[in-house]
């Protein structure tokens, strides 16, 4: 299972979610069932919840924003590149302790309001990143009372690690908001403060002299202000189906190159991660492959390790890292977003599109997971026609373990709570339903139509 939480990856209270917004794509909104949907009878009162979820994704979005040394480009998966640099810069990575000088330029995006004032914002990308190049994500919000927040790094990211290490960036805060690993969230919720828009800024590097250019093709933010709580009202169960997902257990890597948060025992999300990339089609070669000890079994999920990995958070659960390593592969989205039932995971399972789910919990609250965890990633490939959840969880004995059916009611809620108690009774927090969803990058018409029922744009 995953590493345990720390208070620099999520906030030690519970948590409210990843506030939206992006580009010139019109904002995605979902909404929460409200109390009393299907057999709720247990469930808290469920106050009115939404997210809203934004992406630029075309050559009009691109050309929208301030480039400064940068160029919108067309074509099958349009995106932004460096034109003509805006100069060089020194960069101490602070995990080699290398510095270098890069080429530098940038890609700034408008002011966007966002549909739901947020008390926490998540960006992710997809990009490309060529030998000698790699690119920062930004972002600043504007609260609510209109004044601004410093511009915050979200992360320094390259496919790769050898020109630098990617990373996220601890220390950042305002006296308002602080940024932990991949999130943007508000300090004190209760005081009603939000963030109520957003801009998002790249700084795209390369050696000097150098033709090379990343390619940034997709940037999302995400956002929702969700409500504190300990259950969620149930769902009422859709339709049946099963998807056929490749199954990779993180187990059998236990000790395997540890530098990389201590070995397979703690790579849940790269491996969920893998198992959703190859059911696209995504596969390694020999030659990415050949790092890899012949000797061990799976090496593409050592290989999903190695390149999800944070050096500063000192894991692989990184989400918007995770969603990048998807869309490393040819033809592959991957995006970090909110969803607020299981019916909304039924609707892209029924798309044929598998999901990425984090959740936390003891071991008595799922039954038949035989472990308990503070944040774990498991892949959702389907539902049983008594509408429980088919899953490949990574944290089996074997590959042939992985695939669990868990009961609805059970998986709903550590899935979907923003609060639980821990092994000690202590308040702890949940995901509120946070996934990764990776997708083609030319989906189909039923394949959009799910994806925007589910708040995410194409």
């Amino acid at each position: 299972m995953s590493r345990a939480e720390q208070p620099s990856r999520r906030r030690v209270l519970a948590v409210t979610v990843a506030a939206a917004v992006a580009g010139a794509s019109a904002p995605a909104a979902t909404a929460a069932p409200a109390a009393g949907a299907g057999d709720a009878g247990d469930a808290e009162a469920l106050p009115a919840r939404s997210v809203d979820h934004r992406a630029w994704t075309t050559h009009a979005d691109w050309s929208g924003g301030a480039a400064q040394g940068t160029r919108a480009v067309a074509g099958a998966r349009p995106g932004v590149v460096i034109a003509a640099p805006l100069g060089s810069v020194e960069y101490t990575d602070p995990h080699t302790k290398a510095t270098a000088a890069w080429d530098y330029a940038t890609w700034t995006s408008p002011a966007r309001a966002l549909a739901v004032p947020a008390t926490e914002v998540v960006a992710s990308w997809n990009a490309s990143t060529p030998a000698g190049t790699w690119l920062q994500v930004e972002l600043k919000g504007t609260y609510s009372d209109g004044k601004d927040t410093p511009w915050y790094v979200m992360g320094r990211w390259a496919s790769g690690d050898q020109d630098v290490r990617r990373t996220s960036v601890d220390g950042q805060r305002d006296g308002r908001s602080t940024v932990w690993t991949d999130t943007l969230a508000v300090d004190d919720a209760a005081t009603g403060l939000r963030i109520a828009a957003v801009r998002l800024r790249l700084t795209l590097y390369r050696r000097p002299g150098s033709g090379a250019t990343p390619t940034v093709w997709r940037l999302d933010a995400m956002g929702s202000d969700v409500p504190d709580r300990f259950t969620v009202p149930a769902s009422v169960p859709g339709v049946a189906r099963e998807l056929i997902v490749p199954r990779y257990s993180q187990e059998i890597h236990r000790g395997r190159y540890p530098e990389y948060d201590s070995g397979g025992e703690a790579w849940c999300s790269p491996t969920s991660t893998q198992m959703a990339v190859e059911y696209w089609g995504g596969r390694l070669t020999p030659r990415q492959l050949a790092w890899v000890d012949p000797s061990y079994s799976d090496p593409q999920v050592c290989h999903a390790a190695r390149y999800t990995y944070d050096y500063q958070y000192g894991g692989c659960g990184n989400w918007p890292f995770n969603a990048a390593y998807a869309a490393t592969f040819t033809d592959l989205r991957g995006v970090v977003t909110r969803l607020g039932s299981l019916t909304g995971l039924e609707t892209l399972i029924a798309a044929g599109i598998p999901v990425m789910t984090s959740q936390s919990f003891l071991k008595e609250e799922l039954t038949g997971a035989g472990y308990g965890t503070s944040g774990h990633l498991m892949t959702v490939i389907g539902f049983t026609a008594r509408g429980d959840v088919i899953a490949n969880d990574p944290f089996s004995a074997d590959d042939a373990a992985v695939r669990r059916v868990y009961r609805r009611r059970e998986f709903e809620n550590v899935w979907l709570r923003t609060r639980r108690h821990d092994a000690s009774g202590k308040v702890a927090s949940g995901s509120g339903g946070v996934c990764y969803v990776c997708f083609p990058a030319r989906p189909t018409a039923r394949q959009c139509e799910a994806l925007a029922a589910v708040g995410i744009p194409v």
